[in-house]
């Protein structure tokens, strides 16, 4: 029986490996993804994975439930950041800083979720500092520490740097995912979230077969 089972599971290992590998070799410029190049700076040490998004895009809304699920099952060497983006947009820069501002203050997990349906569902109007100062307070967040970090230098200079980093990854809209800073999901070639998720499987096994070829 031991010997039954040592030879199911390096079958098992065996079917796993080759699929990965077959996955892999599927993607396609073009189609699957898009090339970043130059490509973005990203850790050495993992395969990063980026959702640039905004609390103010449908789409984005739509797509948070599934990304979230999705990021949370990602292997050890597989990391996952979130990056808002403006567009050049006022009121989108706004919602960068309110993602940066919750994080910096440790209540993104808490309402993260609630921003897109006070926006989306809700309809709440943040067309203020003011006014999302108001509405996270009444989350029972620290208004007054939540609204320093909100105007803060820094806050701005993250708004920045997360639109330069959208510029050079060259996305027309979001949701768009990036991987390992090389490759940019083709949104176009996805029928649904659900499918440009599997490109992102798919391509994240791409970069992990590379990382094994250095």
């Amino acid at each position: 029986m031991k010997r039954l089972a040592a030879l199911l599971f390096a079958t098992l290992m065996s079917s796993l490996t080759l699929s990965g590998v077959s996955l892999a070799a599927d993607v396609q410029a073009g189609r699957e993804f898009k090339p970043i190049n130059p490509p973005l700076a990203s850790p050495k040490d993992k395969i990063e994975v980026i959702e640039f998004f905004s609390y103010g895009c449908p789409h984005c809304s739509d797509f948070h439930p599934l990304i979230s699920q999705w990021a949370a099952k990602l292997p050890k060497d597989v990391s996952f950041r979130r990056v808002p983006v403006s567009f050049n947009r006022p009121e989108w820069a706004r919602l960068s800083r309110l993602f940066y501002a919750l994080e910096a203050t440790g209540d993104l997990a808490k309402l993260d979720t609630a921003v897109f349906l006070a926006i989306h569902e809700q309809r709440v109007a943040f067309k203020t500092d003011e006014s999302v100062v108001s509405w996270v307070a009444s989350k029972g967040v620290d208004g007054k520490k939540f609204g320093d970090a909100m105007v803060s230098f820094s806050m701005q200079s993250k708004v920045q740097r997360g639109d330069q980093e959208a510029t050079a990854a060259r996305i027309g809209g979001v949701p768009a995912v990036s991987v390992d800073g090389k490759y940019l999901i083709n949104n176009e070639a996805a029928s649904n979230y659900e499918e440009l998720l599997k490109f992102a499987d798919a391509v994240i096994v791409k970069a992990r077969q590379e990382h094994k070829g250095k």
